[in-house]
């Protein structure tokens, strides 16, 4: 097994019977849903889904796992997904939002009871935005207005587009995505002031929501809590 698959059958470890578990997006994540669906199955478990994109509700559907949809919860007991970056300060600092669907993970991991951020030795940063530019969910209503904003204190903002390169990116909800890069000092302080931009739905910058970081590096996978 490669360190992805390794560090999602470790977080397998945190799965309990009777409960509702939030399911991440991208490759990390892919490789425990695939794993629960086992688990679920060899030990008789009862437990329930739901799902931060389209694309992984499809994927834990085709596994035979038990869906809910968003409206029909007010929680979740846990909560897996990876992530772009991860910053293993006293919080777990994490940057998300290259599948585009913002609004939806952040929704998840906060109303989780337990946020398990996991990954491979590769996510590990030194500042969130060392390798991706920080996404940023807004309304097609007026995105050129919220970039003007935000252009007054970022290096670059650029309206993301399609995998085909044909058109813009569109979220789940039908929104757009602005991907960009600043120069910061405190990244608490960039959060906040991303958030109160007119237009900014969501951000890609989760600060203090994931509990625990399971991170895999040559086959050896270490905890770290938030503290």
């Amino acid at each position: 097994m490669n360190d992805k698959e390794i560090v999602a059958q470790a977080a397998l470890e945190y799965v309990k019977n009777n409960t509702i578990i939030g399911l991440g997006t991208g490759s990390t994540a892919n490789y425990f849903i695939e794993g629960l669906a086992k688990k679920i199955k060899n030990e008789n478990l009862h437990i329930k889904v739901v799902a931060s994109s389209t694309i992984s509700q499809i994927n834990a559907i085709q596994a035979g796992l038990t869906y809910v949809s968003l409206d029909q919860i007010e929680a979740i007991d846990l909560y897996v997904d990876g992530a772009d970056e991860i910053l293993l300060s006293a919080g777990i600092e994490v940057l998300k939002g290259r599948g585009y669907d913002l609004i939806r993970e952040k929704l998840l991991a906060s109303a989780s009871k337990q946020c398990i951020i996991i990954g491979d030795n590769s996510k590990i940063v030194t500042k969130i935005g060392d390798n991706f530019p920080i996404p940023i969910e807004t309304s097609p209503i007026a995105w050129k207005i919220t970039q003007k904003i935000i252009e007054e204190f970022s290096i670059n903002c650029n309206l993301r587009k399609n995998t085909a390169g044909d058109g813009f990116a569109i979220s789940s909800y039908g929104n757009f995505v602005l991907d960009c890069n600043f120069k910061y000092s405190d990244i608490s302080s960039l959060s906040k002031q991303l958030s109160e931009v007119p237009g900014v739905l969501e951000h890609g910058v989760f600060l203090n929501i994931a509990h625990l970081s399971l991170i895999a590096n040559n086959g050896e996978v270490e905890t770290y809590k938030s503290t």
